[in-house]
């Protein structure tokens, strides 16, 4: 796999690359997946709740095949356009490989900022992350070029280090990542209104009783759909889902059948969650107390 014809190290006046460049650009990329993400798992993820999903053997069979992809992915869109980019720096700005880290640093930010235009994403939130994924791959990349590996070598090596990387930051991820803990709450702090999507209003009564206002209930064992939405009254008591403290609904009438709502969110802010499905990819529907 490759992009250019012409081989070798690239010149200052050449804004196109070699195969051999992209390919190490795409392999250096696949490598750093596995600390991205524990990076992410660690500084944001740890200490959330999933809300009982899991990734499913399935998704860890994909791995092998994912990250190649996601490489080329990355290394096409930041690594190697940065290259180019850094080539129409001014030579006096510094070393080659210095112009390239500045210009992969630009090029992620730039995606940042093209994603809050478009999807509205936080760029306090995606600008470190973009910008950042495009640092290792840069400086390993300078090394690379004086060495002649071929395409399969190099990824070879990458696929030993994605190995590595993931059982060793894996381990240590999991050493010193906070356990996520739902908060302990009492029937009067259950008591209220719980709101989600679609105009979804659960009311809990103090006494137990239940009004419920297009909410999501499991349905009937004979419907081919995952959840229904049930409008009228029923009852409502603290239970156990699995290993968490939820509350149990029932419905009066005919309308879905009885339903856990697992307690999550924090303290200052409590969540009810049901998952309705398949565990790995079904739907989740949250409600937040107004």
């Amino acid at each position: 796999m490759g992009w250019g014809k012409r081989p070798g190290a690239a010149g200052c006046g050449r804004l196109t690359w070699s195969n051999d460049e992209w390919n190490a650009a795409a392999a250096l990329c696949a490598t750093q997946l596995p600390l991205v993400w524990l990076a992410w798992w660690l500084f944001v993820g740890a200490g959330q709740d999933d809300y009982g999903r899991g990734g499913g053997a399935f998704g860890v069979l994909c791995v092998p095949l994912i990250l190649p992809l996601l490489g080329v992915v990355h290394s096409s869109a930041q690594i190697m356009p940065a290259a180019s980019l850094s080539r129409l720096l001014p030579r006096r700005s510094g070393s080659e490989w210095a112009r390239h880290l500045v210009a992969s640093v630009l090029v992620g930010a730039g995606w940042a900022v093209l994603g809050h235009m478009v999807w509205g994403w936080s760029l306090r939130d995606t600008v470190p992350w973009f910008a950042g994924a495009g640092i290792l791959p840069v400086l390993f990349l300078a090394p690379l070029r004086q060495r002649a590996w071929g395409g399969w070598s190099v990824w070879l090596r990458s696929a030993g280090a994605c190995f590595v990387l993931s059982v060793v930051g894996g381990l240590a991820v999991a050493a010193l990542a906070d356990e996520y803990e739902p908060p302990a709450l009492s029937d009067g702090q259950l008591a209220g209104e719980w709101r989600g999507d679609q105009g979804t209003v659960l009311r809990l009564a103090p006494g137990g009783r239940a009004e419920l206002t297009r909410v999501p209930a499991q349905p009937d064992f004979e419907a081919d759909q995952d959840y229904t939405r049930c409008d009228g009254t029923g009852t409502w008591a603290r239970d156990r889902y699995g290993d968490r403290e939820a509350v149990l609904v029932r419905l009066d009438g005919g309308c879905g059948e009885d339903t856990h709502w697992t307690i999550s969110g924090s303290g200052q802010d409590p969540e009810l969650f049901a998952l309705f499905g398949d565990p790995d990819a079904g739907d989740l529907l949250i409600l937040a107390q107004d």
